[in-house]
């Protein structure tokens, strides 16, 4: 599969069920709050989370994709459930999380979240990122796995009539796969996900990680 033609792989085991069981044991003890899905700053709660997206092998897998250095952007945990279900529609990610607000052409639509600044950087900022996605149950269709439309990232940043435009059912791919298993993809690739069908949980930690050069005193935030 050509990663930069198509936007996203599928690395199989890239983690080992043993530690796909140690992190679901701290994972675990964390409640989320109702009517959500996730939890921001996973890193800085769990610290087997941090030294997993520190480690030397995510992060080689993150500079094969990437024009330099890896640098972790964020950080998230997901996890669909019978008591925390959704869907999400077919979008692009195309906000990043930063240490101070800085002004900038075409960094556009500041907002605070979680107590940290996320803003939309231009479209060669994105460029420069890329998601892995690290599965810690099996997904599937039936329990709302992520589908993505190939290619799409090819198309710049997209407004919502756009987006409608470029959802052909004929080219989606549903990413089915195992815990342990990963999908790697660029941060603006249409994606989105269906509800659960099933009683079970589609557990998944985030991460993003970008090699662009921030102004001086700038940081990511994860």
């Amino acid at each position: 599969m050509d990663f930069e033609n198509v936007g996203f792989e599928i690395h199989k085991q890239i983690i080992t069920l043993e530690q796909v069981q140690s992190l679901l044991s701290e994972l675990k003890v964390l409640e989320l709050e109702p009517l959500t899905g996730g939890i921001r700053r996973i890193d800085q709660r769990v610290d087997q989370v941090a030294c997993l997206a520190s480690s030397a092998k995510i992060l080689s897998i993150a500079r094969c994709h990437l024009p330099g250095p890896a640098k972790l952007v964020r950080a998230i945990y997901f996890d669909k459930s019978p008591t925390n279900n959704w869907l999400v529609s077919w979008h692009q990610d195309k906000t990043v999380a930063v240490s101070n607000r800085f002004e900038a052409d075409d960094w556009r639509a500041w907002s605070i979240k979680a107590g940290v600044w996320h803003v939309q950087p231009p479209i060669s900022v994105l460029q420069a990122m890329v998601t892995i996605r690290i599965h810690l149950d099996d997904t599937s269709p039936a329990n709302g796995c992520l589908k993505v439309i190939p290619g799409s990232h090819k198309q710049g940043i997209l407004g919502a009539k756009e987006i409608q435009d470029s959802i052909c059912p004929e080219h989606l791919v549903y990413c089915a796969v195992s815990a342990g298993d990963a999908v790697i993809m660029r941060p603006h690739l249409l994606h989105a996900s269906e509800k659960s069908m099933v009683a079970a949980h589609r557990r998944i930690l985030h991460f993003e990680y970008s090699s662009y050069c921030l102004p001086e005193g700038i940081n990511w935030s994860p």
